[in-house]
């Protein structure tokens, strides 16, 4: 897959251009599309995790060091979390008996937005009013759910994950808000973390969002923040990476393409049918991976079994 449409980027840092006219992208979402490969259809690129995949990433566990990479539950409201997720008690032991007591509570979410660590399943994102696999989203998604792309379909992801950690590379604490990653730092930081992206792994990119936001506070992260460029998509695309995601959502903010505020959504999910995780928490796995010294690991992502659900709130674990 390649795409005759390459900028000239510019060193990292410097915003989030270049900027992209809509035929340009249009022109790049055809060139990394792959409708009609996968077979089902629904699970798109996850359809790249054979069973010798999952062994071969089993199989480079060494330490047994276990990192989860969800954010806490969210319920305070804020700039980056204007539908804080719901959590109260529904029993506090004292309307039952015999014994034993039970403590029970209620948790809900609203949870595509910047507040919640979460999976974006294929129907979750349609670009010129299309799904992956050329569905037309007005057919299979209403107000019952979706009938195709449902996080249903996806099941659990057991893979290898690569760790993109752009300011290990970089020796900064983060990215700033609005800078954007581009194909060439991709290939940068293989080269400095001695790792390269395969057929089949999931790629975690790292700006330092949550260390960021621990250390000067929270910003409106849908105006401003670090991730890929545009450009970036077809490198991804050539190495049939199975999974993207980040502490951020993937995309640069502002986006750098005309019209479109969530350009490598449409790429990833709707083009390729790769399945997008927001909001992690990457700063253990950091710590770990530098410790370790490899910066790729088995990685466990299980959704809820959502039938019809566009996503799902997730607890993604790698184990190095």
């Amino acid at each position: 897959m390649t795409s005759s449409y390459v900028p000239d980027p510019g060193p990292i840092g410097t915003g989030n251009g270049p900027a992209v006219s809509r035929p340009e992208f249009d022109a790049l979402f055809e060139s990394v599309r792959t409708w009609g490969r996968w077979a089902p259809a629904d699970r798109g690129a996850w359809n790249h995790v054979t069973a010798d995949r999952v062994r071969r990433a089993a199989a480079g566990v060494r330490s047994g060091t276990v990192v989860p990479m969800a954010l806490p539950w969210n319920t305070r409201p804020g700039p980056d979390n204007r539908k804080p997720a719901l959590h109260h008690m529904t029993d506090l032991g004292d309307v039952e008996s015999p014994e034993p007591s039970t403590h029970k509570d209620f948790i809900a979410v609203d949870y595509h937005g910047k507040g919640v660590t979460h999976l974006d399943a294929l129907c979750h994102i349609a670009y010129r009013g299309q799904l992956y696999d050329g569905r037309t989203a007005r057919e299979v998604v209403d107000a019952a759910g979706a009938r195709f792309g449902a996080v249903s379909a996806l099941g659990p992801l057991v893979t290898r994950g690569v760790l993109l950690d752009l300011p290990a590379v970089l020796g900064v604490g983060w990215l700033e808000p609005g800078q954007a990653v581009h194909a060439r730092d991709i290939v940068a930081a293989e080269e400095a973390l001695d790792v390269a992206i395969g057929e089949g792994d999931a790629v975690l990119l790292r700006s330092g969002h949550v260390r960021r936001r621990g250390e000067l506070g929270p910003w409106d992260a849908d105006r401003a923040s670090a991730g890929f460029h545009v450009d970036a998509v077809p490198l991804l695309a050539e190495r049939g990476i199975a999974l993207l995601g980040g502490d951020g959502d993937s995309d640069v903010r502002p986006s750098p393409v005309d019209g479109v505020h969530s350009p490598v959504h449409a790429l990833a999910v709707a083009a390729m049918g790769v399945p997008l995780l927001d909001n992690l928490d990457l700063e253990a796995l950091s710590a770990a991976a530098a410790e370790a010294g490899r910066y790729e690991f088995l990685l466990v992502v299980a959704p809820l079994n959502v039938p019809g659900g566009t996503g799902s709130p997730v607890n993604p674990v790698a184990v190095l």
